[in-house]
């Protein structure tokens, strides 16, 4: 199978400049955040302030360039909980083409209304599968189907964050990533080894959608049975060969993360940065203040901070639940 390589990587990020917000790395200090690893520098990736709040901003564009003129006059289609539609809703409209989007009827409201702000016609299915089954009646139809993360596209446009925070803090021993289905952290991971091959790669999942964890274990792509996680921008069912060969070749370690220990972080991350992020943004907080907090101690780390796209009284619903241990 066929990845990018760093001329691709750095060919994507400059036909995103000025497109997309190049966002800033900030350095976190013990005096603002709760438990962070003992005298360890931390720096995080703040891909939450992207364009709709998510890193699948970079991705869609890409995607969308790619598509020739009758592709993009039958549009596009795609399914996701939330980021992906957002981001799908903003590139279609961005580049002027339609767009429609399958979520399930779970799907927080303030995410649903903000893709109809955008211009998105959205379809409401009974869950994931069969959100997904409807997209492929769709594409079959003509729209272009744009996958949440078993793409190309979405792989590289990952691979520009990485590019960016290697160019802010080149000296990282390890970078902590979140996965939901993969198409972040086969990115990243690609950027960082091509650019730093000794940096340690870390992916972090919620104990309930675990799929990645389990595929690298076996072997090969898993499917879940059920998915069980607050973290819904995380809640893949399965694993998927592209991105799935990107992770086994390049992530050296995966971490689980309860979905209390998420709802912790984003209280930490609310009382220290004041950033209102969403549990999936909070796994790699989560991750250094749990897990990795000890084998990180000492350690230059960078950890990305991927979405913020969360209603207010979702938000403070968890973020009541979420105490600090202090």
């Amino acid at each position: 199978m066929s990845y990018p390589d760093l001329r691709d990587i750095k060919i994507a990020a400059e036909s995103l400049r000025g497109k997309i917000i190049r966002t800033p790395s900030v350095r976190l200090s013990s005096d603002r955040i709760v438990g962070l690893p003992a005298d360890a520098q931390v720096t995080m990736k703040m891909e939450l302030f992207q364009e709709t709040g998510t890193f699948k901003a970079r991705g869609v564009l890409l995607a969308i360039a790619a598509m020739d003129p009758t592709a993009r006059a039958a549009g596009v289609v795609a399914v996701s909980g939330g980021n992906h539609a957002l981001a799908v809703a903003w590139g279609a409209k961005k580049s002027d083409i339609s767009a429609k989007v399958i979520m399930p009827k779970t799907t927080d409201s303030a995410r649903i209304e903000g893709c109809i702000a955008l211009g998105a016609e959205v379809e409401l299915a009974e869950d994931i599968t069969a959100a997904f089954a409807r997209m492929d009646i769709l594409s079959a139809a003509g729209a272009t189907p744009l996958h949440p993360f078993e793409s190309p596209y979405m792989t590289l446009g990952a691979a520009t964050i990485g590019l960016e925070i290697l160019t802010d803090t080149p000296d990282l021993d390890a970078l902590i990533i979140p996965v939901g289905g993969g198409g972040l952290i086969s990115g990243l991971a690609l950027a960082a080894k091509l650019i730093h091959p000794n940096i340690r790669i870390y992916g972090v999942e919620p104990v309930g959608a675990n799929s990645m964890s389990r595929s690298l274990k076996i072997g090969s792509p898993q499917r879940l049975d059920k998915v069980n996680t607050i973290a819904d921008s995380l809640g893949s069912p399965l694993a998927m060969p592209y991105s799935f060969g990107l992770a086994q070749r390049y992530v050296d370690q995966m971490v689980e993360v309860e979905d209390d220990e998420m709802t912790r972080a984003m209280t930490v991350l609310f009382d220290g940065l004041k950033i209102v992020a969403e549990p999936a943004c909070t796994a790699t907080t989560a991750a250094i203040t749990g897990p990795l907090k000890s084998e990180l101690a000492g350690k230059n780390i960078g950890i990305i901070a991927c979405g913020s796209n969360i209603g207010a009284k979702r938000f403070y619903e968890l973020l009541s639940s979420g105490a600090p241990k202090r």
